[in-house]
């Protein structure tokens, strides 16, 4: 099948603008599933947070399309409802609507974390990543994002550190016969440094485990992120952006930087809007990131 796609055969379909995407469509279809999209260049894609959190799953779809989102990071518990308790044949629903669309369903975004100081909340906590997991393998997902979200008063940073990179690798021990990345957000009071992510993820040690960059505020260190950034860089596959037209946070740096590294993964747009008109808010983004990443 995919030997017989061709420019013209995309231009007469009207999807020349995203060629290089429904290539990638084709190949996974086909069988594989790698670890990065099939392209030469870095991707745009949306969180379901805020602008597609009461969007039911064939409106999401729609709005990416028209806006020119290349994937989407499923968040849970949002209207499209794609949780880990939906029935097989749901998935394999799910999984066909993103294979008739240009549009791929890259990653899903759990609220998992492995901080808690009770042993019982960690494992639970462990077994229901492990289920998004068995999710993402279904419907072809790279990956699945997990988070830290804060150091515990009284205990130990380190041990606290210890046992989120140990529950990481746990995670990601699992994913990998299933061709399924662990990605770990830079999030959580105390937890979303830099240096402190960087710890985490050297406890983790494990090729199926990485980094969601999150552009958050810490980052910066006298206007620069380029210190934290290069610290954080060996593990960052995933990036969470946010509104690309709005200041306060050095987008033209980090575009350069990710350029610099040839990096071909998603940045996802995860951020605050609550208009009522997705696709030109969508389209202004990608207008911005295109001038960033090119």
């Amino acid at each position: 099948m995919a030997k017989t796609l061709t420019r013209r055969g995309l231009v007469g379909s009207g999807l020349a603008a995203t060629g290089a995407l429904a290539v990638g469509v084709l190949a996974r279809r086909a069988g594989g599933r790698s670890a990065e999209p099939e392209s030469p260049r870095m991707h745009i894609g949306l969180v379901t947070y805020m602008v597609g959190a009461k969007m039911d799953l064939p409106t999401l779809i729609g709005v990416c399309e028209k806006s020119g989102m290349e994937g989407v990071e499923l968040r849970s518990t949002h209207k499209h409802g794609v949780e880990p308790h939906i029935s097989a044949e749901r998935r394999r629903q799910v999984r066909a609507l993103f294979e008739k669309s240009p549009v791929r369903c890259y990653a899903l975004g759990t609220a998992c974390e492995y901080h808690s100081p009770d042993p019982e909340t960690v494992r639970k906590n462990i077994d229901l990543t492990k289920k998004f997991i068995d999710l993402a393998a279904d419907l072809g997902c790279w990956g699945v994002k997990v988070r830290p979200n804060g150091l515990p008063k009284g205990v130990s940073e380190e041990k606290t550190l210890h046992q989120i990179g140990a529950s990481i690798r746990t995670c990601a021990e699992y994913a990998a016969p299933k061709k399924v990345n662990v990605f770990v957000e830079c999030h959580g009071r105390g937890t979303s440094r830099p240096d402190r992510m960087m710890r985490i993820m050297k406890i983790c040690d494990h090729p199926s485990a990485c980094l969601a960059w999150n552009c958050n505020g810490i980052d910066i260190q006298d206007g620069s992120i380029k210190r934290y950034y290069r610290m954080c860089a060996p593990y960052i596959k995933h990036v969470h952006i946010h509104t690309l037209t709005e200041k306060g946070y050095p987008w033209e740096e980090l575009f350069g930087l990710l350029k610099a590294d040839g990096f071909r993964g998603f940045t996802m747009i995860e951020t605050h809007y609550k208009g009522d008109d997705a696709v030109g808010f969508l389209k202004a983004q990608r207008e911005a990131f295109l001038k960033l990443a090119t």
